[in-house]
């Protein structure tokens, strides 16, 4: 959820969780958000031993698996420092569901809430942490920003995004009329059920285009990689060499537009 300012100290250390959509296909995007910490002062953090944050397995109806993956995670923020996530996505699942996971388990109970009050989803903490108010140093464009539904309905973070975005003086933000649906990946909801996930993410990459923007920003890589993956798709059987619908994370947008 969004914080007001004075809900935390601005803080000299945090952890970094990746997630394993940048781990394996957005590394980029993790290397962007770290370095656009460390610019701000902060000493950034990333437990080796990370994997993933159980959600697949939670949502996918095996929570025994999913315990097994999430109490590793319990085990690899000692420290009274932030996590911060590139993804409302796993940030949603270790703030609000890691709790409900353990709740048996009196001592990873405790340690699941302890920890959810120090997850925050990075745009949340460049926005209400950090203060963050960059120059921008780029020409002028027009960009679509997708939300995920985790991000938007689960850490209510979609709004932070925008700021950060109107906060850069020669970027428009462009509008879509798709803005709160759902692209259509869901995790494996989009291998279990990849009709509906491709009319899904047919109708949403059709909104984007009309937007008018030159590229789509988002701050969840799963999301990305379902929407670019597609507009990808459409352009090679329409033969086209050239993407119609570039994007990138936010985290590589802002750290583009704010590098000298």
């Amino acid at each position: 959820m969004n914080r007001p300012e004075s809900a935390a100290p601005r803080p000299t250390d945090v952890y970094f969780f990746a997630t394993c959509v940048v781990d394996q296909f957005f590394p980029g995007a993790g290397m962007d958000a770290i370095t656009l910490l460390e610019r701000e002062g902060i000493r950034v953090h990333f437990p080796e031993e990370q994997t993933c944050c159980g959600q697949p397995a939670y949502t996918s109806g095996f929570p025994d698996e999913a315990r097994k993956v999430a109490a590793h995670q319990l085990t690899l923020f000692p420290e009274n420092w932030p996590v911060v996530v590139p993804s409302g996505s796993c940030a949603g699942m270790m703030k609000h569901h890691y709790p409900t996971l353990f709740a048996a388990d009196p001592v990873r109970k405790a340690q699941a809430e302890a920890l959810s009050l120090r997850i925050y989803e990075l745009t949340d903490f460049l926005v209400n942490v950090l203060n963050f108010q960059p120059e921008d140093k780029g020409g002028d464009c027009t960009v679509v920003l997708h939300t995920s539904c985790s991000a938007r309905r689960e850490m209510g973070v979609h709004l932070t995004g925008r700021k950060l975005l109107g906060g850069l003086n020669k970027v428009t933000l462009a509008q879509q009329d798709h803005e709160s649906e759902c692209c259509g990946f869901g995790g494996t909801f989009s291998v279990k059920q990849p009709e509906i996930s491709g009319a899904m993410v047919e109708d949403k990459v059709k909104a984007l285009k009309a937007s008018g923007a030159e590229r789509v920003v988002s701050a969840d890589c799963g999301c990305l990689m379902n929407i670019l993956g597609h507009a990808a798709w459409k352009d090679q059987q329409a033969g086209l060499t050239k993407p119609t619908l570039p994007g990138e994370h936010i985290a590589s947008f802002l750290l583009r537009r704010t590098s000298k």
